[in-house]
């Protein structure tokens, strides 16, 4: 008996790894979030389909319910997909979900996905680091646990890039702590429903960016890494007209 955490990659089914593919081919059942696109559960032919997607401010499944679907399903079947968006321990509580599985003796296996961090700015053109420019980079998630006493995230990164995941309902917020360690007229760059096909890319800066409408699911991306992927598109612009 084996659970198997499944990074499902950044939103395109494309971009879904092959090994991911092999688990969900011979999975009994695949255990799903909001995140993971359903045309990845075609590969899960046969198995059983057990949703237990979140989001902000509405729970589907308190994560607590998850852990014990995971350790039920677990001790009764012989190969269980636990399917998460992107990667599954990059903001996916996919250490959570381990540690509940190991504590009652069940194997836990591991299959990494692209995560958005990384992934969706890339599909989009956008370099997280480039010489000269950035050589460090820092993921962030916006939305921390309020059940915390205190928050651990200070916002007094010295990346040169930062990469904000599950924070635009937030974003005012988090701008605010930023512009406290960063000029005003640093670049930033939202990508909404990145690596799909309505995928949509808003610019502007730290001073800005908030005024502009955005929607959920969204990843920001501040630095001048901004600015190296407004310079691309001028160029793919310019060979379109030759």
């Amino acid at each position: 008996m084996v659970v198997y955490l499944v990074g499902a990659g950044p939103g395109d089914p494309d971009l879904i790894t092959v090994k991911a593919i092999k688990a969900l081919k011979k999975a009994d059942v695949v255990i799903y979030d909001r995140l993971a696109n359903e045309e990845i559960l075609n590969h899960a032919e046969g198995a059983e389909l057990i949703y237990v997607g979140k989001k902000a401010g509405e729970h589907y499944k308190k994560q607590e319910e998850i852990n014990q679907i995971l350790i039920d399903q677990g001790q009764k079947h012989e190969n269980v997909v636990r399917l998460k968006g992107g990667d599954p321990f990059v903001f996916g509580r996919g250490g959570e979900e381990m540690l509940a599985l190991l504590e009652q003796g069940i194997i836990v296996e591991f299959i990494p996905g692209v995560t958005s961090a990384i992934g969706v700015p890339t599909s989009a053109g956008l370099p997280v680091t480039h010489r000269g420019v950035a050589t460090s980079l820092t993921v962030v998630t916006g939305h921390e646990d309020p059940t915390k006493p205190n928050k651990q995230v200070k916002w007094d990164f010295k990346a040169d890039t930062i990469i904000i995941l599950m924070g635009i309902g937030l974003l005012k917020e988090n701008i605010g702590e930023i512009m406290k360690h960063k000029a005003p007229e640093t670049p930033v760059c939202v990508i909404e429903n990145g690596t799909m096909s309505d995928q949509r890319i808003i610019t502007g800066t730290l001073e800005n960016i908030t005024e502009k409408h955005i929607n959920t699911p969204a990843l920001v991306i501040v630095g001048n890494v901004v600015d190296v992927f407004k310079e691309a598109l001028i160029k793919k612009s310019e060979h379109k007209k030759d």
